[in-house]
């Protein structure tokens, strides 16, 4: 096994998130947004103060004006009316930025009868020593109300050059962001730009107006471009990643249904995908659709951190039914009742924020809880993340509800990255944790296969030797069996002949020569011929040929190659060489031949031996009543082959053996029958 990649050890990995926390809160509260701050201060001037005028309006005074406003689109024509700052000083009094409004639980229900209020804060600029850019931008990180306007004084009066009414629904993410138009700066000489942002909010509402920098585009489009990235763009690319992520783990879930914590994510990535819709498509225009729209981007948060805390459980030893079935339980009540059409004496937004923290703070009390019980180290570190997700949620609360911090971003999106990057701790630590397990387990197995290969191989020498010893006791009893009905019964025959006096010496010497010959029969069947056909007659020959020749018998050798039989053992070895050696003494003896022949050919699935000699010949229905013939045929029988033997008074014999090339088990070898 090669080196294991080194992990990051769980208080370094802590440590990281902390560092990257305190990052993230540091470019929320710091209002330059990261800038040095030689750079901010060059960038133009922060306006934290201005002056402050409100007017009471009714919501056909604010409709004729958006009306008004959209039927100039960027004409020369007057300011429309209801768009006129006053012009009374008295309506004006100093304000200190950023000016906003709590948040009331019982308000921000929009009905028809309802009263607005337009807030007018005034602005004036002077770019140092005088100089003007070539363009002068206004950028404000927040203004939370209804459609903002921007007007610029020109010689003319009042002039509109931005309205937000196509995203005002988008304010509470939008930073604003004015560029007026060369023409208004190039009259203006030593005179400073007057710039007025007027915020319609409804009464008794929540508001939230920022300062506000002004300066040349160049210095502050940075500002601004980094105040989006972090508000918007870093919140929708991670939606997206949770989106990728969660197809990949549903994928994984449709290999292993088995586990459910894939499908768990995959959920999770949905609910999170839903819960910033407002991220990546366009608000509903109605106020019906605004308030479902809401709804159900609100009250899927609860569902979120729910399928986050049942995934993490997944990482405890032991499950957690009971909490699972109430928390689900809890957050389906409270979505069906923070409905729109259900609740009307409470701000439905408040009231599922009220939810929402609820479930997050049990939630995440119970898995620290478990994780503390449990001693996982994957689920202290998704313990540890939630609950830096919960005080990131309770700073996105405290900001959305007016509490404070009013020029924050909020920190929710980079609280899912800290979750999700837990997540994959975890996830990363139980497929590694399952590949040991993997990997040990095949050690295990390994060994215990070793083991067991070193006990068949002891047990296969064991058996190989009582094999080899079975296989020479056999041999040996073939043996004492052979020489005893061959070798002894003539040497006994012999021998009583000698007592009675009834064999001549030339017929004892006769007697002993064939012993002497059937011994080296038996001892030639014995050497290793490697299932060689010819060899084992070429060992015959060598052994008969000077007794045949001392007998007036002149052999004929026609022998020619022939493939191997595989059956081919010394048992039956020694069968063919009986047959040949009673060929060959009845050719010897019986037959007065002066010649004999020995041939051998291959027939493809059989091979043939003949023995042909010139002698006498014998009526084949005379002799076949006789113990000899029928011998030869058990044998041929043993073999798995056949024996044909031809011959006429006269006209000498001919004996055919052939034997199978390849011959099968004696069981199913049929019995061969001898023709004449």
């Amino acid at each position: 096994m090669g080196p294991q990649p080194q992990l990051l050890s769980l208080p370094r990995l802590c440590l990281l998130l902390l560092l990257v926390l305190f990052s993230f809160l540091a470019g929320a509260q710091a209002q330059r947004l990261g800038l040095p701050e030689e750079t901010a201060r060059n960038a133009g001037e922060r306006a934290t103060s201005a002056q402050l005028a409100v007017s009471d309006w009714s919501r056909d005074d604010l409709r004729r004006l958006w009306a008004e406003l959209r039927a100039m689109d960027g004409s020369q024509g007057a300011l429309p009316q209801a768009l006129q700052p006053p012009v009374e000083p008295a309506a004006w009094s100093p304000v200190r930025l950023p000016d906003f409004r709590q948040r009331s639980a019982s308000g921000g229900r929009l009905a028809d009868e309802s009263r607005f209020q337009m807030r007018w804060y005034r602005f004036s600029y002077m770019p140092p020593e005088g100089r003007w850019p070539t363009s002068v931008a206004l950028y404000m990180p927040r203004v939370v109300g209804m459609a903002a306007a921007v007007l610029v004084r020109t010689e003319e009066g009042w002039r509109p050059v931005f309205d937000n009414q196509s995203g005002a629904r988008e304010q509470w993410v939008r930073p604003l962001w004015a560029v007026f138009p060369g023409a208004f700066t190039e009259k203006q000489g030593a005179r400073a730009i007057e710039v007025i942002v007027a915020v319609p909010v409804l009464e008794g509402s929540f508001f939230s107006v920022s300062t506000a920098w002004l300066g040349a585009r160049e210095d502050l489009e940075p500002l601004h471009d980094a105040r989006w990235a972090l508000q918007i763009g870093v919140p929708q690319a991670t939606g997206m990643l949770l989106v990728v992520l969660g197809l990949f783990a549903f994928t994984l879930w449709l290999q292993r249904r088995e586990e459910p914590a894939y499908l768990l994510f995959a959920l999770a990535a949905v609910a999170w995908l839903v819960r910033n819709l407002h991220y990546h498509v366009d608000l509903p225009s109605t106020r019906l659709g605004l308030e479902w729209f809401w709804w159900l981007t609100h009250a899927s948060m609860s569902w979120v951190m729910l399928l986050t805390f049942v995934f993490a459980l997944r990482f405890a030893r032991r499950g957690a039914p009971r909490f699972e079935r109430l928390m689900a339980g809890f957050v389906l009540l409270s979505s069906a009742l923070t409905m729109p059409v259900v609740v009307d004496f409470l701000d439905p937004l408040v009231l599922q924020h009220m939810v929402n923290a609820l479930v997050g703070t049990v939630g995440t009390a119970f898995v620290a809880l478990v994780a503390l019980r449990d001693g996982s180290r994957e689920l202290r570190l998704i313990a540890a993340a939630l609950a830096v997700g919960l005080l990131l949620g309770i700073h996105d609360l405290g900001l959305l509800a007016g509490w404070g911090w009013s020029e924050h971003i909020y920190l929710m999106p980079f609280a899912t990255l800290v979750i999700v990057g837990s997540f994959l701790y975890a996830v990363q630590q139980r497929f590694l944790g399952a590949l040991r397990q993997v990997e040990h387990a095949n050690d295990q197995l390994a060994q215990r296969l070793a083991e067991q290969g070193a006990q068949l191989q002891t047990q296969h020498e064991r058996l190989s030797e009582a094999e080899r010893q079975q296989a020479l006791l056999l041999e040996r009893q073939r043996l004492m069996q052979d020489m005893h009905d061959g070798l002894g019964s003539s040497l006994l025959s012999a021998m009583v002949a000698v007592e009675q006096g009834s064999m001549q010496q030339e017929q004892v010497v006769e007697v002993l020569r064939e012993c002497v010959d059937d011994l080296r029969l038996v001892i030639d069947s014995l050497e290793p011929v490697g299932h060689d056909l010819v060899s084992l007659l070429a060992t015959m020959r060598y052994r008969l040929g000077k007794r045949l020749q001392a007998g007036g018998l002149m052999l004929e050798w026609d022998v020619q190659d022939l493939p191997p039989l595989e059956w081919l053992e010394p048992p039956d070895a020694l069968h063919v060489l009986r047959l040949l050696q009673e060929a060959l003494n009845n050719a010897l003896k019986h037959a007065r031949a002066s010649r004999v022949r020995i041939v051998t050919r291959d027939l493809g699935s059989k091979v043939e031996i003949r023995v042909e000699d010139d002698g006498l010949g014998f009526d084949l229905e005379t002799v076949q009543k006789g113990r000899g013939l029928r011998s030869q045929q058990k044998r041929a029988q043993r073999l798995g082959g056949s024996l044909h033997v031809d011959s006429r008074p006269g006209h000498g014999t001919q004996l055919s053996l052939r034997l199978p090339v390849r011959r099968r088990p004696p069981a199913e070898a049929p019995r061969q029958q001898v023709s004449g």
